[in-house]
């Protein structure tokens, strides 16, 4: 049940960073691929039908890590407390700048609910892109299971890390590229017309920085935290889930000089998916783990929840998950195709 319960809160938040990650890539390149107001409303009308509902996979993910590993929980949310209220803040002001720039027809008014989209989906994914640093380098738990990290010390790993060090920087850039091609690659497939290309040539762009900092990552991982490689030398199988990786990359790639722009897009889920799938190798059957001598990694077997609550969360899980998968069929099936241009609203 344990490995069980790992791979689900694992694949939901890999959900969550796939579809949610094209309307924050979208945000995040809102600014530069946008050039006037008609292109503007059609960029928000191709994510206006999906983007909150593709937030409940986060939602989802943190009320099935509170009953699933509830120390976990406990010592993650008391540790990254200042982040988690950052990102709070910052899904609050991404929300209302998308509902509330319609409201007004005054230049001013749209321009700053503009930049506030743009601005807070950046920092959302440099902040989610830090966050998966922090998890996969390691934080320094306490005997007592909890810690606390300043937000820097001295921009090294070690066993006095802070949330902000090289590796994740470097982390949280490699996210803001990744995440901004996903979101062309998806506007590519969604506009048409001046927008459809513009998307196209920002992603063929962005597409050379996501593979350098991607080539630069994967050592750097190993380099952060040597451990990360001992289930890869344990079963050499796992090794298919980087050769994915680079095979979703080119793959990108050669699709985006055809006609459809769905098997590129198609192709940067699969790349999102794969890194995610081979951070998660890497890290089993630590959930969380620590640096210094304090400590203990946190573990599946150390912060699961008892066979009870596992097995009725089970069942309901799988209710809510079929609900979900339901909703979401229905909302892509009856929103599918371009983004007409002149919809009204923001759904089409």
């Amino acid at each position: 049940m344990g490995t069980l319960w790992f791979w689900i809160v694992a694949l939901m938040l890999a959900a969550y960073i796939v579809l949610d990650g094209f309307d924050l890539g979208v945000g995040a390149i809102y600014l530069f691929v946008a050039r006037n107001e008609s292109e503007r409303v059609q960029t928000l009308r191709s994510i206006g039908p999906v983007w909150d509902g593709n937030e409940v996979w986060l939602l989802a993910a943190g009320g099935t890590l509170f009953f699933a590993f509830p120390l976990l929980y406990a010592s993650a949310f008391s540790g990254f407390y200042l982040p988690l209220m950052m990102v709070l803040w910052l899904l609050i002001l991404r929300g209302i700048s998308v509902e509330l720039r319609g409201h007004s027809d005054d230049p001013l008014w749209r321009t700053f609910f503009d930049g506030l989209f743009s601005f807070s989906s950046i920092l959302l994914i440099v902040f989610f892109g830090a966050a998966l640093g922090n998890v996969v380098r390691g934080v320094p738990i306490g005997p007592d299971d909890y810690f606390f990290l300043p937000l820097w010390t001295n921009w090294r790993t070690g066993p006095n890390p802070g949330i902000l060090d090289w590796y994740t920087i470097l982390g949280s850039i490699l996210a803001l590229a990744a995440l901004s091609l996903h979101g062309a690659l998806y506007l590519a497939l969604k506009t048409e017309g001046h927008l459809e290309r513009r998307a196209l040539y920002f992603s063929r762009r962005i597409w050379i920085a996501s593979v350098a900092l991607t080539a630069i990552g994967i050592p750097a991982t190993v380099f952060a935290r040597p451990a990360s490689l001992d289930n890869y030398r344990g079963h050499p199988i796992a090794f298919l889930v980087p050769l994915a990786v680079i095979a979703c990359v080119i793959t990108m790639r050669l699709t985006m000089a055809i006609k459809s722009r769905l098997p590129s897009f198609l192709a940067s889920c699969g790349y999102l998916l794969a890194m995610l799938v081979g951070a998660a190798t890497g890290l089993f059957p630590v959930l969380l783990p620590a640096v210094g001598t304090r400590g203990r990694d946190l573990t599946v077997a150390r912060a699961i929840a008892g066979p009870h609550t596992l097995r009725v969360g089970l069942a309901w899980w799988s209710i809510g998950v079929c609900l979900a998968l339901l909703y979401f069929g229905i909302v892509y099936w009856l929103f599918r195709g371009k983004v007409p241009t002149d919809a009204e609203g923001y759904g089409h």
